[in-house]
């Protein structure tokens, strides 16, 4: 007798579908694809006639909302971002800075800014790549699967979100957790430099190699890079840089751990010198 498999409970489906970015219904009910398809006559009974060239439905142009602001070309959109992001003299101002800059597409389509979480006086500072679903809904960097594993990890050195600072280059979730473009990586890094330089750790952690690319202008990927040691310039001083694997890579990778509990080991190490 062949046994069944076992079925998830609904909650459980709903949940892997946020972590993988499925945050949208197309319908209330799923279509019948099994169903016979209408016949011609059908069809052209229940289409409405339309004037001799209108253009099909799909390619007609949709009026944008009122409150739309079309953004900046990408060279203005950066040029205005570093002008802002130099302009802003505290953290506070920096995130009203951000919260008011309409050069990236992002904005318009992620539903909360991600700012930044945990102590900005802290020594060290963690800085990831984008938000996910999660961290869009909370407006908090690094709070679903992937942040609760990071949050374990800084655990077993002795940090928590009170003695570490997170942030990411990117403060606003690309639609359905896709990677961001080099363009609006570009767009959003003088605001991510500023941040460094205003909350002046001594300690510059990149999680995960977008962010070790984009911050340390690295040419390697991160299985080369991790676990050695850089230097970042903030503008006023040189301090230590370190790229570590990301949670979510972890999560895909468990062997890779041993390595990441090296990396972590050596950032201890250098917290306590």
């Amino acid at each position: 007798m062949a046994m069944s498999e076992p079925r998830l409970h609904p909650a459980e489906v709903l949940r892997f579908y946020a972590e993988n970015g499925v945050d949208i219904a197309l319908a209330e009910t799923a279509p019948n694809r099994l169903a016979e398809p209408a016949t011609v006559a059908e069809t052209s009974r229940s289409e409405a006639p339309k004037p001799f060239g209108a253009p099909p439905a799909a390619t007609r142009p949709q009026a944008p909302p009122r409150n739309f602001t079309p953004p900046a070309a990408p060279e203005a959109a950066i040029r205005d971002a570093g002008q802002l992001a130099a302009n802003a003299k505290t953290l506070d101002e920096l995130r009203a800075a951000l919260e008011s800059f309409e050069g990236c597409s992002l904005k318009a389509t992620a539903m909360r800014t991600v700012f930044a979480d945990g102590n900005p006086e802290a020594r060290i500072m963690f800085v990831g790549e984008a938000p996910g679903a999660e961290e869009d809904r909370e407006g908090l960097p690094f709070v679903g699967r992937s942040g609760k594993l990071l949050d374990r990890m800084i655990g077993a050195i002795g940090l928590d979100r009170t003695s570490a600072y997170i942030a990411n280059i990117i403060p606003w979730r690309p639609p359905g957790n896709r990677t961001p473009t080099p363009q609006e990586s570009a767009i959003c890094l003088p605001f991510i430099r500023r941040q460094v330089k205003l909350a002046d750790p001594d300690i510059l952690v990149c999680v995960g190699g977008p962010s070790a690319t984009t911050l340390l202008e690295l040419k390697e990927g991160i299985t080369r890079t991790r676990g050695r040691w850089f230097e970042y310039d903030t503008g006023t001083r040189k301090i230590k840089a370190i790229a570590l694997f990301h949670p979510a890579y972890l999560l895909r990778s468990p062997a890779h751990k041993r390595l990441a509990w090296q990396d972590l080991l050596a950032i201890r190490k250098a917290l306590s010198n």
